[in-house]
C-alpha cells in the first residue's frame, strides 16, 4: 500500500459551494490521506500557487455554476496545470452537476478527470475511489483480486457477496458481466447445478432432469474460464464456487486453476448420507472434507466450513449450533488453515428473535475466536437466512434491510447478500444489484454510528449460557473416545461420526435418517431455539446428554 498520499481541494472560478468538496476531503481524511483545502471561489492562478505549495497527489475541484462558464474555466485550468499533470502525475477529480458534466463531455474536457462526482454517490463509492489510489496493486482501476487484500481495500465497508447461477449458461455469463459493471458486488459466488456438483468428472452419469437444477450447468474447465472472464470488468469482483459433492479435491484443483477460487467452502459433516447430497458414508465424508481443508491450507487459500447453519436449518438447538460452529473452526485449524471464513447465518431458524439470534452469534464468535493465534485467524461473514423470507417481495426487502442491520452488530468483513426475490426464484442480475444497493445503504448508515445491542443484559446472559452448553456438548464428544485411542477426538472422523449416530449432535429434521438419531425435540421459548421435553418444558443440555 502507498503511504502519505495528499489531496488538495478547492472550489474555483467564482463558485462558492464548498459543502461537497469538504465532505469529499473528510472522507479522504478518514481513509488516511493528508488533506488540504485551498478555499472557495478561487481564481485559477491562485489555485496554481496553492498546488505548488501543497504538492498534492490528487487535486479535487468543485464547480456548481453554469455549464457555459464551466467550459471556459476548465480550459484555462487544464492549460495552466498541464505541465504539473504530465510531470508530477497529479490526478484530477471533479465534483459538479450533471449538466456541467454533460457539457464537459460534449466539449471533450471530461476525459482529463480521473473521476467526476455529481452528488448522487454514496460515501462508499467515494471511499472505493480513494482506496484505489492507496494500493500498489491497483492498476487501471482494478481492485485487489485476492480475498484478504480485497477485505483490507474495502474497510470499513464489508465485502458484498451474492450467489449467482442461472439454468442457462450463456445467460449466466451475460449476467456476471452486468453485475460486475454495476460495481455493487465484490464476490460472485457461483452456484453450479446439481449435475456439476455430483458428476463434473462423470458426464455419463448426469441426469437430464438435473440440468440447470439449482444453478448454472458447468460442463468443462473452459466453461469456468468463461465465467471468470465475464467478471473482469467494472469493479472486477473476485469469484468463488461451492465444493463438489463427489471428487471434491479434483474439483477444488479445477476451481483453483480456472476461476482463481477466492476461498473454499466445504462442510465438515454434510453432503453425504446425512443429507442425501451424495452416497458417501458419513465418516468417509468427514475425512474427505478434512482433506479438502488441508489441500487448501497447503496452498494458503482461505477456507470456510459451512457447518453450523446446516444444523440450525434442521432446527437443532441453539446450543448444538454453537458447539458445531466451534467444532468446524477447530477442525479447520487442525488441518492447517491459516485464514478461516466463519459464516454466521442469521434468522435461522426464522422463528428466532433478533436478540436471541445475536446472542447465538456472539457465542459462536467467542468460541471460534478463542482459537486465534499466530497460525490461525478468522474473518466474519454474515448472511440473511433464506427461510426468513416470505412470498411477498416488499416484506422481503424489509427483512433484508432489518437483518443486515442486525448482522452489522458483529462487524462482519463479508456480507453474503440474499436477494429479496430468492424465496420465489433464483436471482437475476437486476435483483442482485437492487438487493446489494439496499444492503449497502443500511451498512453506510450503521457505519455512521448505531446503538450497541450486544451490551443488552438478556443477550449477554444468553450468550454465556450457550457457551456453557456448547462446552458440555464438546466434552461429551471427547468422552466417546473412552479407550483414549485418538490423540485428538474432536478432529477424528470416527468420533465425530459417532457423536452424530449416537445423537450427541442431533436435529429434529434428521428423524428417519439412518446416519443420525433425529430424536431431539426443539421449540421456541422467549425467541430462542431450545430443547424441550414431552411436556414442552425446557430440557437442559446436561439433562439430555446424561441419557445418551
Amino acid at each position: 500500500m502507498k503511504k502519505d498520499l495528499r489531496i488538495l481541494g478547492a472550489s474555483v472560478a467564482g463558485c462558492v459551494h464548498v459543502a461537497g468538496i469538504l465532505k469529499f476531503l473528510q472522507t479522504a481524511r478518514d481513509e488516511g490521506f493528508t488533506i488540504g483545502f485551498a478555499g472557495s471561489a478561487l481564481e485559477i492562478d491562485n489555485l496554481i500557487l496553492k498546488v505548488n505549495e501543497f504538492a498534492p497527489d490528487i487535486l479535487g475541484i468543485s464547480y456548481r455554476l453554469s455549464p457555459e462558464s464551466a467550459i471556459i474555466a476548465f480550459k484555462e485550468l487544464l492549460k495552466k496545470l498541464k505541465n504539473k499533470i504530465d510531470n508530477e502525475k497529479i490526478i484530477l477529480v471533479l465534483g459538479t452537476t450533471k449538466s456541467v458534466r454533460d457539457a464537459l463531455d460534449k466539449a471533450g474536457i471530461s476525459k482529463n478527470f480521473s473521476k467526476i462526482f455529481t452528488g448522487g454517490e454514496s460515501r462508499k463509492e467515494v471511499s472505493d475511489f480513494l482506496k484505489g489510489h492507496k494500493f500498489e496493486n491497483y492498476k487501471e482501476n482494478i481492485p485487489p483480486q485476492l480475498l484478504l487484500e480485497r477485505i483490507e481495500y474495502k474497510e470499513p465497508f464489508p465485502l458484498l457477496r451474492h450467489h449467482y447461477g442461472r439454468p442457462d449458461f450463456d445467460e449466466t455469463v451475460k449476467g456476471i458481466k452486468q453485475i460486475a459493471e454495476s460495481g455493487v458486488l465484490d464476490v460472485v459466488s457461483l452456484g453450479p447445478d446439481q449435475n456439476t456438483q455430483e458428476f463434473f468428472f462423470h458426464p455419463e452419469k448426469m441426469k437430464e432432469n438435473l440440468n440447470g437444477a439449482g444453478g448454472v450447468p458447468i460442463r468443462s474447465n473452459d466453461d469456468l474460464i468463461k465465467l471468470r472472464k465475464a467478471a473482469k470488468t467494472g469493479n472486477f469482483p473476485i469469484m468463488r464456487c461451492y465444493s463438489g459433492t463427489n471428487d471434491i479435491i479434483r474439483f477444488a484443483q479445477v476451481l483453483h486453476e480456472t476461476i482463481e477460487n477466492a476461498w473454499c467452502a466445504v462442510p465438515l459433516c454434510w453432503y453425504n448420507e446425512l443429507d442425501n447430497r451424495s452416497v458417501r458414508k458419513l465418516e468417509n465424508a468427514i475425512k474427505e472434507n478434512q482433506e479438502v481443508m488441508r489441500w487448501h491450507a497447503e496452498r494458503k487459500i482461505p477456507v470456510e466450513v459451512n457447518e453450523s447453519h446446516h444444523w440450525s436449518l434442521r432446527y437443532a438447538s441453539d446450543s448444538i449450533a454453537v458447539a458445531t460452529a466451534y467444532l468446524a473452526a477447530y477442525n479447520a485449524k487442525k488441518m492447517g488453515v491459516e485464514n478461516y471464513i466463519a459464516q454466521y447465518m442469521f434468522n435461522t431458524p426464522p422463528e428466532t428473535d433478533f436478540s436471541m439470534d445475536l446472542a447465538k452469534m456472539l457465542a459462536k464468535i467467542e468460541l471460534i475466536e478463542s482459537l486465534h493465534d499466530d497460525s490461525f485467524n478468522s474473518f466474519r461473514e454474515t448472511r440473511t437466512g433464506l427461510f426468513s423470507m416470505t412470498n411477498n417481495l416488499f416484506k422481503n426487502k424489509g427483512q433484508l434491510a432489518s437483518s443486515t442491520y442486525l448482522q452489522m452488530q458483529i462487524k462482519p468483513q463479508i456480507v453474503h447478500v440474499v436477494a429479496a426475490c430468492e424465496s420465489e426464484y433464483a436471482a437475476k442480475p437486476d435483483d442482485i444489484i437492487e438487493s446489494c444497493l439496499i444492503v449497502s445503504r443500511v451498512i453506510e448508515n450503521i457505519l455512521e454510528g448505531s446503538p450497541e445491542m450486544s451490551i443488552d443484559g438478556n443477550i449477554t446472559a444468553r450468550k454465556k449460557a450457550l457457551i456453557n452448553d456448547a462446552g458440555e456438548i464438546l466434552s461429551y464428544i471427547k468422552k466417546l473416545d473412552c479407550d483414549k485411542k485418538f490423540e485428538d477426538p474432536l478432529a477424528e472422523p470416527e468420533i465425530i461420526g459417532k457423536a452424530i449416530r449416537k445423537g450427541i449432535l442431533d436435529a429434529p429434521h434428521l428423524k428417519g435418517v439412518p446416519a443420525a438419531k433425529g430424536k431431539i425435540v426443539t421449540g421456541f421459548i422467549k425467541g430462542a431455539c431450545v430443547l424441550i421435553d414431552d411436556s414442552g418444558k425446557i430440557l437442559s443440555e446436561k439433562e439430555r446428554l446424561k441419557n445418551i
